[in-house]
């Protein structure tokens, strides 16, 4: 295919993508241990829950959080990455 065609492709407005109506997505959450963490653990102290798809990874600095552990979430199956700090 010429670059156009698969440009036409890709942006093509009536292209719609089929989701199953039960599908979740895996969410990797990389949390500060200062921050985000602590306000997750005082969640889970207070009884509140958060979705069973997304994982809470503990950073000692959003700083620290280098690229390639985020391409390596997404190499292993992880459908999305947040990151707070």
């Amino acid at each position: 295919m010429a670059h156009d065609e698969v440009k036409k492709e890709i942006l093509s407005p009536e292209k719609k993508c089929e989701v199953p109506e039960n599908w979740k997505a895996n969410i990797l959450a990389f949390a500060c241990h200062y921050c985000a963490f602590a306000a997750a653990d005082l969640a889970g102290v207070m009884r509140l829950s958060y979705p069973t798809n997304v994982k809470v990874i503990r950073l000692p600095c959003t700083g620290k959080l280098d690229q390639i552990y985020l391409l390596r979430a997404f190499e292993r199956g992880v459908d999305g990455v947040f990151a707070a700090g």
